[in-house]
């Protein structure tokens, strides 16, 4: 019948767009997952929002097991829910590939990602390299992967913003802080403790955090918002100067 991906966007079930919301009323089966970051929703109020029940999804079922909801597709009209736009993370491109080359019908929904929000900070989103995520070190063996800090070395040497993104486990609560992050990317050398960077939280929210500061005050800064993101600019146009100046002195 089909596959359709719906992205939450950043905060919570009030993102939904109508389209989105008339989508899943629809369907036969509404599934969510919740393990990619952290989302401060209600599945409660989703449930009641598209009359349907929403049913989690972990790591493994969509990782591991995805071809089991390939499969649903075939018979029924099915919804997956995805924090954020549901194509930023590959998983997600994966389940669409596979469904088309069954010949079920692929639909998406989009909304607003972390790629979007970032431009709240002031700087320009089309004056950023590529991404990265850091892992937390019991994933790597206590050792960052060099990738990530030849793509940082390489976006500065172009004068392009880095976006970094902290890890999470959602599984067990667990997510990246502030600190944890600054003091990889120190390890690594990519980054002074001199070097003023922004870091951007809960994003999305009524009351989101955008700081502009030095590694090392905002090392001091013990900030507990969460998720939270860290930018390490690159060559800053007047107007992102400007911006992050009047964010600086708020």
């Amino acid at each position: 019948m089909g596959l359709t991906l719906i992205g939450l966007g950043l905060f919570n079930e009030n993102d939904l767009s109508l389209r989105a919301i008339e989508e899943a009323k629809n369907s036969d089966k509404v599934y969510i997952e919740l393990y990619t970051g952290k989302w401060y929703g209600s599945l409660t109020n989703l449930k009641e929002l598209v009359g349907k029940d929403v049913i989690e999804l972990k790591r493994k079922d969509l990782e591991e097991n995805a071809h089991k909801i390939v499969e649903e597709a075939k018979n029924q009209k099915i919804i997956i829910f995805i924090q954020g736009d549901p194509l930023i993370q590959t998983t997600h491109s994966s389940l669409l590939l596979e469904a088309k080359k069954l010949g079920i019908k692929t639909k998406v929904i989009h909304n607003a990602s972390i790629l979007s929000a970032i431009g709240e900070t002031g700087l320009h989103v089309q004056k950023f390299g590529q991404y990265v995520t850091i892992p937390f070190p019991e994933k790597t063996k206590g050792k960052q992967p060099e990738s990530i800090f030849e793509i940082i070395k390489e976006n500065r040497k172009r004068s392009l913003h880095t976006l970094c993104l902290l890890d999470v486990i959602s599984e067990e609560n667990k997510y990246m802080k502030i600190n944890e992050g600054l003091e990889i990317l120190l390890s690594g050398r990519v980054i002074t403790k001199e070097d003023k960077l922004v870091v951007f939280a809960k994003a999305g929210s009524e009351k989101p955090l955008i700081l502009y500061d030095t590694a090392n005050n905002l090392l001091k800064s013990n900030i507990k918002d969460i998720p939270t993101i860290i930018v390490i600019p690159g060559k800053l146009h007047f107007t992102e100067k400007e911006y992050l100046e009047l964010i600086k002195n708020e």
